[in-house]
């Protein structure tokens, strides 16, 4: 990679304990918080862990820490007023270190795309509105689109160097869609000039080079090896012996 090969913008994200409320309740209680103290040392950081580990309470809080709306878009976008608001309340004990501000940010969740989609179309119709509303995502309406080509759409035509935060975006996204997205990432971060935050479960985006990768198994944050993640094993083991998968489905009780 001829890029950097550091953080070129967020490079820390650790708690206040003094400013936490109390330590029994969520986002708080969640086993990490405590000793929270994150430094990002890539380009890319992927968050993986098993559902309900806090990798996306910890996204949504480091987007509040952005000023960027916890529910997806941008600093310019409408938030969706059914937002959670779990991540901002984590943000509020949470303090980040920057080396430089970015001209770019923005928060891509899969499950935005509809309300977005509906809100490029209402910009269109707003007469006070000026510009073309579809010039950053492809250039023509979302609503005409399946749901992961909007995704998609959105994801490789908004990116544009600056600090971008990604939920799960394999959920709306095709394997075959999974590589385009590397391979507009690749070009993104060769240039020094962009990094990504991604919570997921994939290991084809786990495969980018020079990663970071951030368990929330374990109780604590720890970097770990692609191939050192659930994820990846248990993908290549259904992948490589389906049969003996399956015997273990049918046999347990």
């Amino acid at each position: 990679m001829s890029g950097a090969a550091f953080a070129p913008y967020l490079r820390r994200v650790r708690i206040r304990p003094d400013r936490v409320p109390g330590w029994d309740a969520f986002p708080f209680d969640l086993p990490f918080v405590p000793a929270l103290d994150l430094e990002l040392r890539a380009p890319v950081t992927f968050f993986v862990g098993e559902n309900g580990s806090g990798k996306s309470t910890l996204l949504e809080a480091i987007a509040a820490l952005l000023r960027l709306p916890v529910a997806g878009g941008g600093r310019t976008e409408l938030a969706d007023e059914h937002a959670p608001d779990d991540g901002a309340l984590l943000a509020t004990a949470l303090v980040p270190s920057m080396t430089r501000s970015p001209r770019d940010l923005y928060f891509f969740r899969a499950e935005h795309v509809a309300h977005f989609a509906e809100l490029l179309e209402a910009r269109e119709d707003d007469p006070d509105f000026r510009g073309d509303p579809y010039a950053s995502y492809g250039g023509k309406t979302l609503l005409r689109r399946s749901h992961g080509e909007a995704f998609l759409a959105m994801l490789t035509s908004r990116l544009g160097g600056g600090l971008y935060l990604m939920d799960e975006p394999e959920s709306a996204l095709s394997p075959q869609r999974q590589l385009a997205l590397l391979a507009r990432m690749w070009d993104l971060v060769e240039d020094g000039s962009t990094q990504l935050l991604i919570a997921t479960h994939s290991p084809i985006l786990m495969t980018f080079p020079g990663a970071q990768i951030v368990s929330f198994d374990g109780g604590s944050l720890r970097d770990v090896r692609l191939e050192d993640t659930s994820h990846y094993e248990i993908t290549s083991g259904v992948l490589s012996s389906p049969e003996r998968y399956w015997k273990h489905l049918r046999d347990r009780s």
